[in-house]
C-alpha cells in the first residue's frame, strides 16, 4: 500500500523585464487574483521607490495596490508570517539577501511573487534578480515597445549622462529600447559625452 503525504508547498515566481514592460501591472494582477481567492496577501516595495506613492505599488498606467515600504529584505519576514502570498515589487533595489528571504518564505509553504528589472541601464544583470531567476519555479519575461522603432524592447535606456547604477525615475529619464536601438543609443550617448 502506498502512502500519499500531502502538504502545502511554496514556490517563487519572478516577473522581470525592462522598464515600461508591464512587470508591476502583472504583479498587481496576480495579487488581486489571490485576494479574490481569499488568500492572505502581504505586499512590499523598497522605500527608495516613492515615485508615485509611499504606501502603494503603482504601475506606469496608474494601477495600484496597497503595500508596505521597507528598507531591507529581512523586514519582509517580520510582516509576512501570516500571509499565504507575498508580493515584492522593484526587487532590483534590494541587496542579495532578498534571495535567501524568498527561499525561506517559499520553504514555509508561501507563494512568493517578485517583480523587477533584470538588467540595469547598461544591460548588465541587476541586483538580486539573476539569482532569483536561478531558484524560481516560474519565470515571466515581459517586453515593452521600443521608443525608437516600435519593435519588442528588452532594454532600459537612460537618457541622461548620470553614471550611478540606481537612479529612480520614469519616462523623463528612461525609455524602452530593442537590442539594436539600445546599442546605437549607446553610441549616441558616447558621442554627446565627447562634445
Amino acid at each position: 500500500m502506498m502512502h500519499v503525504i500531502t502538504r502545502h508547498i511554496g514556490w517563487i515566481e519572478v516577473v522581470c523585464g525592462s522598464m515600461f514592460s508591464g512587470k508591476t501591472e502583472e504583479l498587481i494582477r496576480r495579487l488581486r487574483r489571490a485576494v479574490i481567492a481569499r488568500q492572505r496577501v502581504s505586499i512590499f516595495k523598497p522605500k527608495i521607490d516613492n515615485r508615485y506613492s509611499k504606501n502603494e505599488i503603482v504601475s506606469h498606467d496608474l494601477q495600484k495596490i496597497k503595500s508596505r515600504a521597507i528598507n531591507k529584505p529581512e523586514d519582509i519576514l517580520k510582516h509576512a508570517l501570516q500571509a499565504q502570498v507575498i508580493g515584492i515589487d522593484e526587487a532590483q533595489f534590494f541587496d542579495e539577501s532578498l534571495v535567501e528571504v524568498c527561499q525561506n518564505l517559499a520553504n514555509m509553504g508561501k507563494r512568493v511573487i517578485v517583480a523587477g528589472l533584470d538588467q540595469d541601464y547598461l544591460g548588465r544583470p541587476f541586483g538580486p534578480i539573476p539569482n532569483l531567476l536561478a531558484v524560481a519555479e516560474y519565470i515571466t519575461k515581459t517586453h515593452a515597445i521600443c521608443n525608437i522603432c516600435g519593435n519588442p524592447a528588452n532594454n532600459t535606456y537612460r537618457k541622461t549622462a548620470d553614471k550611478d547604477t540606481i537612479i529612480v525615475g520614469t519616462a523623463e529619464i528612461y525609455e524602452a529600447r530593442c537590442r539594436n536601438c539600445f546599442i546605437s543609443g549607446d553610441d549616441e550617448l558616447l558621442e554627446s559625452e565627447k562634445k
